[in-house]
């Protein structure tokens, strides 16, 4: 899928980041205020905190809860992305600590993905669709190319070692790969990087009509690498705290480098893909989706 900019009514964009293992806050950034929200959909992992940077507000909610309370299967996607679309987030940034694929990427560099292979069981709950609703949303591009662009240029201009693209494997979790199953992702998908968390959350930022990129922080080598220590939380940890100021900084500069408006057809995602006839949908599925497309039911 080619996303255009040429046809689609603009809006006015606002960042949320939605950060994962050991990223939980963006250092020596002020805080404005926190917003605790419901959802229709249950409790999001935890408060989301707004903050002024530069001229930009930005919205942080912690993927896995202040202190890392759940794991990647009980995290309530579909509550995060929607609080962040009640507070008018447009475009969404999330950081991942991944899994390494390929000899070419070393602990500590950042990775963009562009694509990504559902590797998850069918355990998490991965659409706002349903019960009374029916729609099928484009994911041909799971990544935005306007969000891809951006997180490249800010990590360079950070100096990071950052690869552009590659294919990012979900697997379930908790445990990490075993041996077999990382050979044979290697082998047959040829991936960049493995992680836990992409699925369902980009394909539900996709449904609710965001822009989503990722930063990817390169951690280990999984247990595929002959020569390197298998994967532990600990080795995870090391790196991701070593490279915590850096992620911070290209947070900081993906915030200031986010343009003011957008024409992304990614903001306009479900107007072709609902199917229902909307005389057909029930009153109380109108209401739980209204912050997602209530703007479509006229």
């Amino acid at each position: 899928m080619q996303t255009q900019h040429t046809s689609n009514p603009v809006k006015s964009v606002i960042l949320g980041v939605i950060g994962g293992s050991g990223v939980y806050k963006m250092d020596g950034v002020e805080y404005t205020k926190e917003h605790h929200l419901s959802t229709p959909y249950g409790a999001p992992s935890d408060s989301v905190l707004e903050a002024k940077i530069g001229a930009h507000k930005v919205f942080f909610l912690p993927r896995h809860g202040r202190g890392h309370r759940f794991t990647p299967t009980e995290v309530n996607y579909r509550a995060n992305i929607h609080a962040l679309k009640q507070l008018g987030v447009t475009h969404v940034l999330a950081v991942s600590a991944v899994g390494i694929m390929k000899e070419s990427i070393k602990p500590g560099d950042m990775v963009v993905p562009d694509q990504l292979f559902d590797r998850t069981r069918g355990l998490r709950e991965n659409t706002f669709f349903g019960e009374g609703i029916v729609g099928h949303v484009m994911f041909a591009d799971p990544f935005c190319p306007e969000m891809r662009d951006i997180i490249l240029n800010a990590a360079k201009q950070e100096k990071a070692t950052v690869h552009d693209g590659g294919t990012y494997v979900c697997m379930e979790g908790p445990a990490f790969s075993t041996r077999a199953e990382s050979q044979f992702y290697r082998k047959t998908l040829a991936p960049a990087v493995i992680g836990m968390t992409a699925i369902p959350e980009a394909k539900l930022a996709r449904e609710a009509e965001m822009c989503y990129g990722m930063l990817a922080l390169a951690t280990d080598y999984d247990c595929w690498h002959e020569t390197e220590e298998d994967v532990s939380v600990e080795a995870v940890i090391a790196v991701v705290k070593a490279n915590s100021v850096l992620a911070n900084n290209i947070i900081k500069r993906v915030s200031a480098m986010m343009p003011k408006t957008s024409s992304s057809a990614l903001l306009h995602a479900a107007k072709h893909a609902i199917m229902t006839d909307r005389s057909k949908i029930p009153e109380n599925t109108k209401q739980k989706v209204q912050v997602l497309w209530g703007h479509y039911f006229g």
